[in-house]
């Protein structure tokens, strides 16, 4: 475990410009894709994290080619994993660390390509569900031993079907069998009836896939779903991804940390590279900062928020923009009056319980927070100077990271667990200081 470190209150509101590594979320999606198209892809503004090494770690296992300029964040990728052989008679071990979206998106994908597959990882991704998946595949025919990881897929050719899955507790089961629906012969119409969490990462997985030469139909039928809520289904044609050249979005959930910065701060930062053309949904998190009472401006490829020293308490409901809901819990510490955070029930089964941690640590600061059933109730207050735990949960660390840069000994504990997704993270912060200079 990493040594503690403080983060000290800012001297002055900052001016800045930041940059932001490239997105997670869009570089799993791209690597992926790459890794299915017959032929070389190019990926620029990759990014080089826990998570994306795990995903470029389980395409190097399952024979994909990858030429990597990490200085110029630069991915070649020369794909072809497509179902065409046989059984191999040693099974492929292929480890996802603690990736949810290196797992989650593979085990469809590895259940559709002849062939044995160990698929594992850290023992924190061997905790988390993924049983409504499972049980999509198994009515598609797909052979998977284990209900967690570590699991075997004894994989083999699929033919297309109609097969429900639900997704209210992660969007990342629909997004993976997307991804692996072009591999089933035939046309597959995935059901997804009633609630769907997240619903802007299944548009950036339809979007990726589009790049890569393969569109996703999406239309709507009522009352087909529990209680005559009405379906949403996706159909996806079978036939092969195509390579392309892409360049990745910076991280808008990574960005929400530095947009919140100069909210609680009254200061200015400006990112590039994510504007009104995003194709990720986390940028909506800057639209709670303006009702709040931030100054937003969103151009075609930059956003830049204001502080105006002035926070109003909301409650909104987040169940889009989840993984901005720590940010968002810090912030409202504060505003002028109580914030509840609704819509988020399933981020309890994330990296970690992310109600039940946030809610623990805000109180173990002097903050009142309660847990809701569906998200959490935060008042507004002075925090008492102290160790954040963070449950080896990047989010956790980055998000109360922010408290320290108004107020006196804050201490995160932990603090190497962003590699997850930011390695640079608290360098990149220390650039919201005037230059010493």
């Amino acid at each position: 475990m990493s040594t503690a470190i403080e983060v000290t209150p800012l001297p002055a509101p900052p001016d800045v410009t930041i940059e932001v590594p490239g997105s997670k979320s869009h570089t799993n999606r791209a690597l992926l894709c790459a890794g299915l198209a017959v032929g070389r892809s190019q990926l620029t503004r990759v990014l080089f994290a826990d998570d994306t090494e795990a995903m470029m770690g389980a395409l190097r296992a399952l024979g994909i080619g990858l030429d990597i300029d990490r200085a110029a964040g630069i991915v070649r990728v020369d794909g072809g994993l497509q179902p065409t052989g046989g059984p191999v008679e040693r099974p492929v071990a292929v480890d996802v660390r603690q990736s949810g979206t290196t797992g989650r998106f593979l085990l469809p994908v590895l259940a559709a390509i002849p062939g044995r597959y160990v698929l594992d990882g850290h023992e924190q991704l061997r905790a988390r569900p993924f049983g409504p998946q499972l049980a999509a595949l198994r009515a598609l025919g797909a052979t998977v031993s284990g209900d967690a990881l570590p699991m075997t897929i004894d994989g083999r050719a699929l033919d297309g079907s109609i097969v429900r899955v639900d997704a209210a507790m992660s969007s990342q089961f629909l997004s993976g069998l997307l991804l692996a629906a072009p591999l089933l012969s035939g046309t597959t119409a995935i059901e997804v009836a009633g609630t769907m969490v997240s619903q802007p990462y299944v548009a950036l997985t339809t979007s990726t896939m589009a790049v890569f030469g393969v569109p996703v139909e999406i239309h709507r039928a009522s009352g087909d779903g529990p209680d005559d809520q009405p379906t949403q289904v996706h159909t996806v044609a079978g036939g092969p991804y195509r390579p392309a050249d892409l360049d990745l979005e910076p991280d808008a959930s990574a960005a929400s940390y530095f947009f919140a910065a100069a909210a609680i701060t009254g200061g200015r930062v400006r990112v590039d590279g994510l504007g009104r053309d995003t194709v990720q949904g986390d940028l909506r998190f800057v639209d709670v900062l303006a009702r709040m009472g931030a100054e937003v401006t969103v151009g075609d490829r930059w956003t830049e928020v204001r502080g105006t020293g002035v926070l109003r308490g909301v409650t909104v409901d987040m169940a889009d923009i989840s993984d901005t809901a720590q940010t968002l819990a810090v912030v409202a510490t504060f505003a002028d009056g109580p914030t509840e955070l609704t819509g988020i029930g399933f981020i309890r089964h994330k990296e970690t319980d992310r109600i039940g941690a946030v809610v623990a640590e805000l109180n173990r600061r002097g903050i009142e927070a309660a847990a809701t059933p569906d998200g959490l109730i935060v008042r507004p207050g002075t925090p008492t100077p102290g160790l954040v735990e963070t449950y080896a949960d990047h989010r956790m660390a980055m998000s109360f990271a922010l408290l320290g840069l108004r107020h006196r000994g804050i201490l995160i504990d932990d603090p190497g667990c962003v590699a997850k997704t930011f390695p640079d993270y608290f360098e990149v912060l220390d650039r919201l200081r005037p230059d010493p200079r």
